[in-house]
C-alpha cells in the first residue's frame, strides 16, 4: 500500500479558499480507507469457543428454579 502523496507537484501549506467558504476539491484529505488496519496481523489469539459447562448449567439450574417456584404459585403450593 502506498500512503504518500502521489502528486509530484509540491502542495502549498496554506489552503486556498474560495470566496464563498469553499475548499476546492484538489485541497481535501483523501476518504478513510475503513477499519482493515485495526485489525491485528495474526488471529491466532485467544478467541473464545463459547460458553463454558458450568455457567452454563447454573444459568439452566437457576431458570429451572424460578419456573418450578411460579408454577408452584400458580398451584398454590410455594416453595
Amino acid at each position: 500500500m502506498h500512503y504518500g502523496n502521489s502528486s509530484s507537484e509540491p502542495r502549498p501549506t496554506t489552503a486556498r479558499v474560495q470566496p464563498a467558504g469553499l475548499v476546492p476539491p484538489g485541497e481535501t484529505p483523501p476518504a478513510e480507507d475503513g477499519i482493515s488496519g485495526t485489525l491485528p496481523r495474526d488471529i491466532r489469539y485467544n478467541q473464545s469457543r463459547g460458553w463454558a459447562k458450568a455457567p452454563l448449567t447454573l444459568i439452566l439450574l437457576l431458570v429451572l428454579l424460578f419456573a418450578a417456584g411460579f408454577i408452584g404459585y400458580a398451584v398454590g403450593i410455594g416453595i
